[in-house]
């Protein structure tokens, strides 16, 4: 596999951005968290972490809680080594109620093309479950044909 470096393109900003989807579809946290460099900073929300062994911690406790955790990713924004992402995901939680999550991320990588910083502002909407829109196999990436980012409601 080709890592994506910058300065970034429109090309390869896509295609950064459909890894990332990929590899947080997956819900691998060790595969997840070594896209970003040792010491990468994150905002989450309302929660700051530090380094690969904090990402990997906060995934296993992610995904623990969101179940059937699906995201699509759509480029924002693009500028040498940022990319600016808006995201949906939807999952449930351990009682059974579903939840379409709407965001905006904000990327920094280094010179090797791993995210050093990743600051994350996500609003979570309780949906039912008839309102689902991503209905893939999971764990796994989107299939092709769904859509990228479908309309905001």
């Amino acid at each position: 596999m080709t890592v994506i470096r910058p300065p970034f393109t429109l090309e390869t900003a896509t295609a950064k951005v459909r890894a990332a989807e990929d590899a947080w579809n997956s819900r691998d946290p060790l595969r997840v968290s070594l896209a970003y460099t040792e010491d990468s900073e994150w905002r989450n929300r309302d929660q700051f972490l530090r380094g690969r062994d904090q990402i990997r911690e906060f995934l296993i406790r992610k995904w623990a809680c969101e179940l059937d955790y699906r995201l699509t990713k759509s480029l924002w924004s693009v500028t040498d080594n940022r990319i600016a992402v808006r995201f949906q995901y939807e999952y449930h939680n351990v009682g059974g109620q579903w939840f379409r999550a709407y965001g905006n991320e904000l990327w920094e990588f280094d010179d090797e093309g791993l995210m050093r910083r990743r600051e994350a502002s996500i609003n979570d909407v309780p949906i039912l479950e008839h309102e689902r829109k991503f209905h893939w196999r999971t764990p796994g990436p989107r299939p092709e044909e769904y859509a990228t980012i479908p309309s905001l409601r």
